[in-house]
């Protein structure tokens, strides 16, 4: 067996073990509020105090899966590192701001994210990013990013980072299915056993919509599931040199399900029947059809995992993708829309 079939089993296995046990406990209640800071002492001696979530960290953690797997996927095609870090820098300076502002326009809320589309905005700059980043890159003799591995590697990242990121709406309660009694019977017929319900008030279930505790869709781990099975698939054919294949089939499976699904899920997504994220997904789809055509489907470099995996594993690297997640922590994972109050005091028997 290759090494590269090797580590793809064991991706496997470790998705199906952190969904099966993400899937049952992060609806519950105590899965959404990861830590209280206190910051401000109120009158009555107690603590106004700023929730961190787990929404904010499964967030950090998908942004570094995807930053990973496209180093060690570059890497394995011979790019070197410092490509790749002006590659990422690039696209992350230019997505995470878009998916705090792509919501705002779309939804009209300032305190909320579109992972959806801050990754069809990064979609569309990634083939101009890469042609600038080669001419930046001109006194060397051939190009230093190949676009086609690139795009294959931008998309491969982006399913395996939606497919993790996922866990993040789960602890959070956002981005939820509709309730199974307001849906087609079949569908409630479904799901009837293998719903998500959301415990606690706080949950954006709950007081976006009043579903607390009620049976959902479970839209998050069904879009989890085909995200990282459509990874797992462009994984598949990157490392087996038809990365074009790989580019158009990962892009085509998860834009498409992100159409399909929305017509299972009842969060707010705007005032149109059709959303503003629906059609950014088909003009992503579009937009890659085209791109498809004059991209060149035979690698100038055979893939090779173990060159990939050793370019990540140097302790440089290391300690930039752990600034990495401890800076979209604090990003994405300081709730805006909850707060704590905190009542601190002596354990007297313990003195």
């Amino acid at each position: 067996m290759a090494v590269h079939d090797v580590a793809a089993a064991l991706l496997v296995l470790l998705y199906a073990a952190l969904f099966r046990w993400a899937f049952r406990v992060l609806p519950r209640d105590g899965w959404q509020v990861l830590a209280t800071v206190p910051q401000a002492r109120r009158p009555d001696g107690r603590w106004m105090g700023l929730n961190l979530t787990y929404y904010g960290a499964f967030t950090a953690s998908a942004v570094v899966v995807a930053v990973a797997l496209a180093i060690v996927l570059l890497g394995s095609v011979a790019v070197p590192f410092d490509a790749i870090l002006g590659l990422s820098v690039t696209l992350l300076g230019a997505c995470v701001p878009s998916a705090k502002i792509l919501a705002r326009l779309i939804e009209g809320k300032t305190n909320t994210f579109t992972i959806g589309g801050a990754s069809m905005f990064g979609l569309f700059l990634a083939p101009w990013i890469v042609a600038a980043l080669n001419a930046g890159f001109i006194a060397r003799e051939d190009d230093v990013l190949p676009m086609t591995a690139v795009l294959a590697t931008v998309a491969i990242a982006y399913a395996f980072g939606e497919g993790t990121g996922r866990l993040a709406c789960l602890s959070f309660g956002c981005c939820y299915g509709a309730p199974l009694n307001r849906s087609h019977p079949w569908i409630a017929g479904l799901f009837v056993h293998h719903h998500t319900a959301f415990a606690g008030e706080t949950r954006k279930a709950a007081y976006e919509s009043g579903l607390e505790s009620v049976p959902l869709v479970p839209i998050q781990a069904m879009t989890a599931v085909v995200s990282v099975a459509a990874g797992m698939v462009g994984l598949w054919l990157f490392f087996h040199g038809r990365m074009a294949a790989a580019f158009l089939f990962t892009v085509v499976v998860t834009q498409m399900w992100r159409v399909g699904s929305e017509c299972l899920r009842a969060d707010y997504r705007g005032g149109r029947k059709v959303s503003w994220y629906q059609v950014l997904s088909l003009g992503g789809l579009v937009y890659a059809a085209l791109l498809a055509f004059w991209l060149a489907d035979v690698p100038s470099v055979s893939p090779d995992v173990l060159q990939g995996i050793r370019l990540l594993w140097q302790p440089g690297v290391i300690l930039c993708l752990q600034g990495l997640w401890l800076g979209m922590f604090f990003f994405t994972g300081r709730s805006r829309v909850t707060t704590a109050t905190l009542s601190m005091h002596v354990v007297k028997d313990r003195i």
